[in-house]
């Protein structure tokens, strides 16, 4: 079940299924694996491309080149701050004012590129600082626990937040708790936004929402506001339209260390798995083909599949699909709401999957 059965013509061995997969990950994996996703291995600030339309892209790579050289002066911290974000030292309290960056904006203007490229440019050794999605810290703090993950942490010199989410109260307070003992401890922080542009505005920074939502957490950032239109749809074509079914099928069974599984059956396997795992259940693959492509059915399925397009970007593993094309996901009503900004994301990334997915079909 969770799979297409494979036709005697198609060639051996048969591609896996995500629906067979449960995987278990450990705490120490969890710890080591902080690091950019592979999609973010070789990316500086010097190949982030800013569009020349919006000066706020040169001006964020300028921003966070500063922010990183001052992260190099351990000699005197206070005055790395003030260099950081041209502060004059007026006095204590406002000398150890802003302790990280919150880059804002919406999707595809390379939030994550410059995340990636923060942790890259930082002049420490790479066990010194860490890189995650706030599903990934929260769930280093469910596995290790608050006072021990404060301790694994509290000994960096930067922690990057991919991907703060802002709808799960009980979450924002616990991370929100743990990054106010990081900054006493000396880390420095940078986060990616991923607001509520129902509670927030579409893709923009609201000092004060944020404050009541975590509890007073902003005051530890620099909103750093990043203009500009989806970099994954600037000048190239519309997404390629679903295949067939026999299409898919066929290149699963042709591609090495593919996936293959129908729609459905992955989204009921989904909600056994936990989000934080969904790297691990991609573990290893070069594809993955899903058939019978069609709407989500509700929300905690649609934020679920959110999390996986998010993996499997991150991982560059081409998608390829038969049923509907991934802009027909979600439905008006999603789109519409609080977590549209989401799922907007996950069809640019989906789509941008697909097309990288091409060179898979037979020609």
């Amino acid at each position: 079940m969770g799979t297409v059965s494979a036709s005697p013509a198609l060639p051996e061995p048969a591609p896996v299924s995500l629906c067979a997969r449960t995987p278990r990950v450990a705490a120490e994996r969890l710890v080591g694996e902080m690091v950019p996703p592979p999609r973010f291995d070789s990316v500086r600030f010097d190949t982030y491309v800013p569009d020349p339309n919006q000066p706020s892209q040169a001006e964020a790579v300028t921003v966070l080149s500063t922010f990183a050289a001052g992260l190099g002066d351990t000699a005197d911290t206070t005055r790395g701050k003030r260099r950081w974000f041209g502060r004059k030292p007026a006095d204590t309290a406002r000398a150890t004012g802003p302790r990280g960056v919150y880059l804002d904006g919406g999707y595809g203007v390379g939030k994550t590129h410059l995340l990636a490229s923060l942790w890259h440019a930082t002049p420490a050794a790479p066990e010194q600082k860490a890189f995650g999605t706030f599903v990934e810290l929260t769930n280093l703090v469910g596995a290790l626990g608050f006072q021990q993950t404060v301790q694994t942490l509290g000994g960096h010199r930067l922690l990057c937040i991919d991907e703060f989410e802002l709808d799960d109260p009980g979450d924002t307070v616990l991370v929100s708790s743990l990054l106010s003992r990081l900054v006493e401890a000396g880390v420095a922080l940078a986060a990616t936004s991923n607001t509520l542009p129902g509670k927030l505005g579409e893709g923009r920074f609201a000092a004060a929402d944020f404050m009541r939502e975590i509890q007073g957490l902003s005051a530890r950032f620099r909103p750093l506001r990043i203009d500009g239109e989806d970099y994954r749809h600037r000048g190239l074509p519309e997404a390629p339209a679903p295949l067939t079914t026999e299409q898919v099928t066929r290149a699963a069974h042709a591609t090495e260390a593919a996936s293959l599984d129908d729609f459905p059956s992955l989204l009921a396997h989904l909600a056994t798995v936990h989000p934080s795992r969904y790297g691990a259940l991609t573990e290893g693959l070069r594809a993955v083909c899903f058939t019978d492509v069609g709407p989500v059915p509700d929300q905690s399925t649609a934020l679920r599949l959110v999390v996986l397009a998010d993996r499997l970007y991150d991982r560059e593993i081409p998608v390829l699909a038969s049923g509907l094309p991934f802009d027909r996901l979600f439905g008006e009503e999603m789109l519409n709401g609080g977590y549209r900004k989401k799922y907007f994301r996950a069809i640019s990334r989906l789509t941008a999957l697909a097309r990288d997915a091409k060179g898979l079909l037979a020609e």
